[in-house]
């Protein structure tokens, strides 16, 4: 049975998260109904992260099995055909039966977008974050390296995560600005439930002098999600990559219109 990898962009306000539910249709439903209407049979796709009710995705992966011969052009185009205007197939490719999207993959990355301004957006209010007050970003910066490394994250994981274990490798993390919007972009071995949310909230907290540039630090000592901030808004918060073996060679998308400095 050929195997097909899929990437995947969604804006995620218009939907109740990725993942399946009974009173709401998120993502994976409207995806796997396309699928099968092409392959004229049920599809079951797995993808490389599940993001949250409000959660965008511009590098989301998925795969799924099916025993039907389709070209790419046909998983592509002839599914977007049948897809809701907030999702979209960006490329396919077959791969080997060994690859699986959440499993195969080496690390994620996320991008957290924030308008901060005194007004908010009338356009754009669905897809990034409004803070109004002024954030010093350099302190900010310099607060999230305190994430770098293999650490137990526990303070920044929601109480509902199903994870084994708080314990995820960072490999990289910044926060930077192009004089209206501020980002933070991290990259790690895997997230945990509303991890990158809770670091944001708390990041923000030391923008607006409300906390020391020591409090991340001190908060991974701890240990204890009840001394963090506030869970950042959904709004935000993009899935922008996700990291395989170069083995696979799957496309490396153009981010640049995801606002500027988008790498």
């Amino acid at each position: 049975m050929p195997r097909i990898a899929l990437g995947i962009e969604y804006a995620g306000h218009a939907y109740c998260g990725w993942q399946k539910q009974q009173d709401c249709i998120g993502v994976q439903q409207h995806l796997e109904g396309c699928l099968s209407k092409i392959a004229c049979e049920p599809i079951e796709v797995f993808c490389a992260g599940r993001t949250d009710r409000g959660v965008h995705a511009i590098g989301q992966v998925v795969h799924f099995d099916t025993s039907v011969n389709r070209p790419d052009d046909a998983w592509v185009r002839g599914t977007n055909s049948h897809l809701p205007s907030g999702i979209r197939v960006l490329w396919s490719r077959e791969v080997d039966e060994a690859f699986h999207a959440r499993f195969s993959a080496t690390s994620r990355r996320y991008r957290y977008v924030i308008l901060n301004r005194r007004i908010h957006s009338a356009v754009f209010a669905d897809l990034q974050t409004w803070v109004p007050h002024p954030l010093n970003l350099a302190l900010m910066h310099e607060a999230a390296q305190a994430l770098l490394g293999e650490q137990d994250f526990t303070s920044f994981r929601a109480a509902e995560c199903q994870a084994k274990h708080p314990v995820r490798c960072v490999t990289e993390v910044s926060v930077h600005g192009d004089g209206v919007h501020a980002f933070v972009d991290i990259e790690a071995n895997a997230f945990l439930h509303h991890m990158v949310r809770n670091l944001v909230g708390s990041l923000l907290m030391i923008g607006r002098g409300e906390r020391p540039v020591t409090w991340i630090a001190e908060l991974l000592l701890a240990k204890d999600r009840k001394l963090a901030a506030p869970t950042a808004a959904a709004a935000g918060l993009y899935l922008t990559h996700v990291r395989y073996p170069e083995a696979y060679a799957f496309p490396q998308l153009d981010l640049s219109y995801l606002w500027r400095g988008a790498e």
